[in-house]
C-alpha cells in the first residue's frame, strides 16, 4: 500500500486553543522534512520551530473509522 507524508505545523495560539495548519503532503517523509527545513526560518514558524508534525498515511484507507460526537452534544454532556 502506498503511503504518503502529511506535514503539519500546531502550537497554541495567543486565546489558548490549538492552531493547527496543513503545510503539505509529500510523497516521502525525506520531502516533508525538506519542507520543515525551508519553513522553519519564516515568521511565525521560527517562533515556534518545535510545532512542525510529519505523520505518514496509508492511501485508500480510512483513518476516522467510528462516528462522531458534536461540539454541541459534547458541551451538553458537561
Amino acid at each position: 500500500m502506498a503511503t504518503v507524508f502529511v506535514l503539519h505545523h500546531v502550537h497554541e495560539a495567543s486565546n489558548g486553543e490549538e492552531d493547527t495548519k496543513l503545510i503539505g503532503v509529500y510523497s516521502t517523509e525525506a520531502e516533508a522534512t525538506a519542507a520543515i527545513g525551508r519553513l522553519k526560518c519564516q515568521p511565525g514558524f521560527c517562533d515556534h520551530s518545535e510545532g512542525f508534525c510529519v505523520t505518514p498515511y496509508e492511501l485508500d484507507r480510512d483513518e476516522w473509522r467510528e462516528g462522531f460526537v458534536s461540539w454541541s452534544e459534547a458541551m451538553d454532556q458537561q
